[in-house]
């Protein structure tokens, strides 16, 4: 288990929103407070760890002509169980998410890291797995959140700060309301994969050039 190539590859390099492109429904539709990206990548989060831990437990006595049924069935309770937490004690949380909270039972973000890595890891990587890649989607979460509210509402930190309404930032009259629509969720989910694209090239060179230099 290497910690710092995992969380290297889930912050940035195989990045689950901006490199491996999967869960784009919930990325497009909820994104537009900071309170609804926070929620929403703390809820996959925690699906993601313990769903990736009891998969790897189970990995050696789980049929691989049903494997994909059996993983449905352990993500599928999990999401039961954080969807009843939220209800229970966020209700606004859960209500701002509503239907996308139980659509992570068929999340590819899940699945995919259920499928690609805890069914051929041990307990310990899976877990840290799962955590590395959730930091990855709630930080691309966070940062689409923060550029469509700032951009379509002209504040920062709604649902969260200043009792809920977030600080204002850009007066009222001058937010462009298409950036909390579907087409500013495309906008800028497409500028931040650009930015994650050039920065991964940047480092890239960065670290030919000091292979070089001790060469």
């Amino acid at each position: 288990m290497n910690f710092k190539k995992q969380f290297n590859e889930g912050l940035l390099t195989k990045n689950p929103v901006t490199v491996q492109l999967l869960g784009m429904c919930s990325t497009l539709a909820i994104t537009t407070s900071l309170f609804n990206g926070i929620g929403m990548g703390l809820a996959v989060t925690i699906i993601l760890i313990c769903s990736n831990v009891l998969i790897s437990a189970l990995r050696n006595f789980i049929p691989s002509q049903i494997r994909i049924a059996a993983y449905i069935t352990i993500i599928a309770g999990f999401v039961t169980v954080v969807d009843l937490v939220l209800q229970a004690f966020i209700p606004a949380l859960s209500e701002s998410l509503g239907v996308f909270i139980p659509l992570i039972v068929v999340n590819c973000i899940i699945l995919g890291r259920a499928e690609a890595f805890a069914s051929k890891n041990g307990v310990l990587a899976s877990a840290v797995d799962g955590l590395c890649q959730g930091i990855g989607y709630t930080v691309a979460l966070v940062i689409v959140c923060v550029i469509r509210e700032l951009l379509g509402s002209g504040t920062f930190g709604g649902g969260l700060l200043n009792g809920g309404e977030g600080i204002r930032i850009i007066p009222a009259q001058y937010p462009a309301m298409q950036m909390v629509m579907p087409v500013g969720g495309f906008l800028v989910l497409g500028f931040v994969i650009a930015g994650s694209q050039w920065l991964m090239k940047h480092l890239e060179k960065k670290n030919k050039k000091k292979e070089a230099a001790k060469v």
